[in-house]
């Protein structure tokens, strides 16, 4: 089984092959600034909140970042220049962490096959002497909206979770981090704690110190004894809205373990509908 990520050396050369689509994944003002300062020559920027999520009025229904209509997406997908036969590599200037593997998931979901997150972001590409630039023109021919009509990774609502957080068979890991699920300290949402029986694996376990992503032999041991004799399909992972939860199951494809189920709506859903809460 290939591993879903690629290496800045591996990048170069996949560069110069006019079917090779990069993409440049950001999640705030500040990411969209730094791809107008620097990015990967060729890259095309795609926003997380305004492309790859459907955010409602409400974060109670359905969290803070909600897939969008498969139509939208599957027709942003063909803008960008992406058809089946397509080389996807995607990136981020956060190793991955946030937009980039919220992008993979969501193109896995789609059904594509050539798809690859650049291991360790930017600063893996700069590092590895690949051309930047602050020119955000690029010359593409934009395709018909992609061919799908439903999304094809397993994912899980917040009346699933109530099932599986009863089922010892079951397991939810929530990614966020000690902090957030001890309740010490919520940034973001209303309330702070995390669903009774989900237990805490920050996504930093993830990773090197470096920032990139710890081999794939390692995280298979790391996350084969955290699942014990859980199958892959009786597992959700969630975060705080749906979007660095993909990042953990990003990390479970790289060990060869498999895609378990996706909570889009995660904690920001769970906090709101008055659903229990734990703090220990």
């Amino acid at each position: 089984m290939s591993s879903p990520l690629i290496d800045a050396a591996d990048l170069k050369s996949l560069l110069t092959n006019e079917n090779t689509i990069v993409i440049d994944a950001g999640g705030s003002q500040e990411s969209f600034n730094r791809f107008l300062e620097k990015h990967i020559e060729g890259a095309q920027y795609v926003d997380l909140d305004k492309q790859l999520s459907a955010i409602p009025m409400d974060a109670k229904n359905g969290g803070r970042h909600p897939l969008p209509k498969l139509s939208d997406f599957a027709a942003l997908v063909g803008k960008l220049g992406i058809d089946p036969d397509t080389q996807v590599i995607v990136y981020d200037d956060k190793g991955g962490v946030n937009a980039a593997a919220r992008f993979w998931w969501m193109m896995k979901a789609l059904g594509h096959k050539k798809l690859s997150v650049l291991n360790g972001g930017l600063k893996a590409a700069e590092s590895a002497g690949i051309a930047l630039t602050s020119n955000p023109h690029v010359h593409k021919i934009e395709k018909n909206p992609y061919p799908v009509k439903d999304w094809h990774l397993p994912r899980v609502t917040i009346e699933d979770i109530e099932v599986f957080r009863q089922n010892t068979k079951y397991k939810i890991i929530d990614v966020r981090s000690s902090e957030r699920y001890a309740g010490i300290s919520e940034p973001i949402d209303l309330i702070a704690g995390h669903i009774p029986g989900a237990i805490n694996i920050p996504l930093e376990n993830n990773l090197n110190p470096d920032g990139n992503f710890k081999d794939s032999n390692e995280l298979n041991k790391y996350y084969s004894e955290k699942l014990g004799d859980s199958k892959i399909e009786n597992v959700a992972i969630h975060c705080g809205s749906g979007v660095t939860a993909c990042h953990t199951i990003l990390a479970l494809d790289h060990a060869g373990i498999g895609i378990p189920n996706l909570y889009v709506g995660s904690w920001s859903e769970w906090s709101r509908n008055e659903k229990p809460i734990a703090t220990t």
